[in-house]
């Protein structure tokens, strides 16, 4: 079936997109990949694109479809992104619509008459909805230019996130032939690259690939001791940022956003089982900041259009880097300093591999099998985390980071045969039919009924590590489990045994060394929002002034300007209208909207910092 209307012409110029790219978006120059991604659609040519999260992927199908004669569709598989990117581009003057299950009949009606009329140039679509087939013979008559499928790793079965109706989005291929396809996702290792490139039926596909590597992202995994009041220490130390905070099950999203709530943190749960209104009203504050942090299970922001979330924290393991990238990668899109966090239990890894282990073999079991394998290793890993990342990715780097936990504070040895002794010794004496949290209430000298019951509080070991926190006993307990000295015997409530290496170590006839038990989070600030050179006061100031303006135009306050755009008019000063055009994301639409607002704040701050 020809699509007749997609006539070949003369390409639009990369100087024009160029030209566009600072008058509408406000950036003087391309990103990584983009001005080659640009060029080949625009000369009509099919493109896989894989960059990271933050990388600037939607341009590359935005600034095609405002040269372009025709309509470009972006496919997309939450209509939170969608609804998102259509306010932000309406925002920006150019002409977009969105078709989703959530919309009313009547405004279905009018974007199908604004489509058929020529006035709307990006329209997005849910894969339901493009696979109608009376959608796609209405499609057929109209002038389609580009196709772009965004979050494309869920078209591939070897994906993380797979997802039955992306996979049948080859049809596209068939039904409008002559039309470039664009291919955009942020993670797919070679495997789901090809099987994408299949399934869409992609002609001699132009493959671009970024760095993985985010570098203003920084990654800190943290052991479990306190669990839920981690949480809470954590957000409060971040006062006022955006986060999100990723849990196991639903029920531990609730659990969670009420601790905070009554921490007085304005936060909420979201996730599959609450009604749709409140789903809505939740995203709907987050967005606009009336709401800082989000406690929700994983299918929440996958494509969320909120650049300046300043931490993800993951609560409970991952089942795979692709997974954990994707979700870290929500953080900081805007290029400002963010973090990725994450509460790490070695026994949570060991019930999620029973699980695994239970289902019956398949390719996909031992696909995911493989998978969190991997993610258990990031986790315990004692070298660079970001190295550790990007090699899982093939994108192979020697040099430390600096800017993570364990590049910031290098995991110090020390002689840990006496606390060993201490701990395996208390392990042998209460039985070998207890839980790490019993064996250290007994080195601690606890005086709860449970110990006087069991007479624990008769033992040698009673109260002979009281000098210690409990933290700290928790932390030499699991790495002895680490280092084969002990194992927690899942069929009896995880009760520690010992083990024969138990036995040279405990008559003192080998030393052990041991990592030094890090009780707290590293950081070496601890708000995020306080990273960079730029004034700190000012930015709280314009930020201020973000919300105030967002409000009177009823936007999210992104869409006024980013935290990175902020964070540089904090470093820069700009008290004219050139040099405020200069910010980068600084636009003439948005100048001539905002500009002078912001440049009154700024020039009204130094002011009172000379007076």
């Amino acid at each position: 079936m020809e699509n007749d209307n997609h006539q070949p012409g003369a390409a639009p110029s990369l100087a024009a997109a160029q030209q566009l790219l600072e008058d509408v978006f406000g950036y003087k120059s391309f990103r990584f990949g983009q001005a080659d991604i640009i060029q080949q659609v625009l000369a009509g040519g099919d493109t896989q694109v894989l960059l990271p999260t933050g990388g600037g992927k939607s341009l590359c199908y935005q600034l095609p479809a405002l040269l372009l004669p025709g309509l470009t569709l972006v496919i997309s598989p939450l209509v939170s992104l969608m609804d998102d990117q259509v306010s932000a581009l309406k925002e920006l003057g150019i002409s977009a619509a969105a078709i989703h299950s959530g919309m009313q009949s009547v405004e279905v009606m009018n974007t199908l008459r604004g489509i058929q009329e020529g006035n709307i140039k990006l329209l997005y679509l849910s894969p339901e909805r493009v696979l109608q087939t009376h959608f796609l013979e209405r499609l057929q008559g109209l002038h389609i230019s580009l196709i772009a499928i965004d979050e494309a790793h869920c078209i591939s079965q070897w994906g993380h996130d797979f997802r039955p109706e992306y996979g049948q989005l080859g049809v596209l291929r068939n039904w409008l032939p002559g039309v470039p396809i664009l291919a955009l996702t942020a993670t797919a290792d070679a495997v789901t690259r090809t099987d994408i490139a299949e399934r869409l039926h992609l002609q001699n596909p132009h493959l671009v690939q970024g760095s993985f590597d985010r570098p203003n992202i920084r990654y800190v995994v943290q052991e479990k001791y306190r669990n839920k009041p981690q949480v809470v220490d954590y957000v409060k130390t971040q006062s006022g940022a955006s986060g999100i905070i990723y849990c196991g099950s639903r029920k531990r999203t609730e659990e969670i956003a009420e601790r905070l709530v009554r921490a007085g943190v304005k936060a909420a749960a979201y996730h599959a089982g609450l009604p749709h209104e409140i789903r809505q009203s939740t995203l709907y504050r987050f967005l606009r900041d009336d709401l800082h942090v989000v406690v929700a299970t994983v299918a929440f922001g996958m494509g969320i259009n909120k650049p300046n979330v300043r931490y993800v924290m993951h609560y409970d393991l991952p089942r795979s880097i692709e997974a954990y990238y994707q979700e870290t990668g929500r953080a900081g899109r805007d290029g400002a300093p963010a973090e990725a966090i994450m509460f790490y239990e070695p026994n949570d890894a060991r019930w999620v591999r029973r699980m695994l282990n239970e289902q019956d073999d398949s390719p996909q079991v031992a696909v995911e099998r493989q998978k969190f394998h991997a993610m258990s290793l990031f986790a315990e890993a004692q070298t660079c985390r970001r190295l550790v990342l990007l090699n899982y990715f093939n994108e192979f780097r020697d040099k430390p980071c600096m800017n993570c936990d364990l590049c910031l504070n290098p995991p110090q040895q020390y002689d840990g045969t006496v606390d060993a002794q201490k701990a395996l010794s208390c392990v042998y004496r209460t039985g070998q039919q207890f839980g790490v949290q019993h064996v250290v209430d007994v080195l601690r000298g606890s005086k709860q009924q449970k110990i006087k019951d069991y007479q624990h509080d008769q033992l040698s070991t009673w109260g002979l590590g009281k000098d210690k926190k409990q933290e700290y006993w928790i932390s030499v307990l699991r790495q002895l489990i680490h280092r084969g000295l002990l194992v927690q015997d899942i069929r009896f409530h995880s009760a520690l045994r010992l083990t024969e290496e138990a036995r040279p170590v405990l008559r003192g006839e080998v030393a052990l060394t041991l990592a030094k038990p890090r009780l707290e989070a590293i950081s070496s600030e601890q708000h995020v929002e306080a990273r960079g050179q730029h004034d700190k006061a000012l930015f709280r100031r314009l930020r201020k002034l973000r919300k105030e303006l967002a409000e009177e135009h009823e936007l999210a306050p992104y869409m006024v300007f980013s935290d990175a755009t902020l964070q540089e008019m904090a470093l820069l000063l700009p008290t004219t209208p050139s040099q405020m055009l200069a910010v980068s994301g600084v636009g003439k639409i948005k100048f001539e909207r905002y500009g002078y607002d912001f440049i009154h704040e700024v020039i009204q701050y130094l002011d009172s910092s000379h007076a």
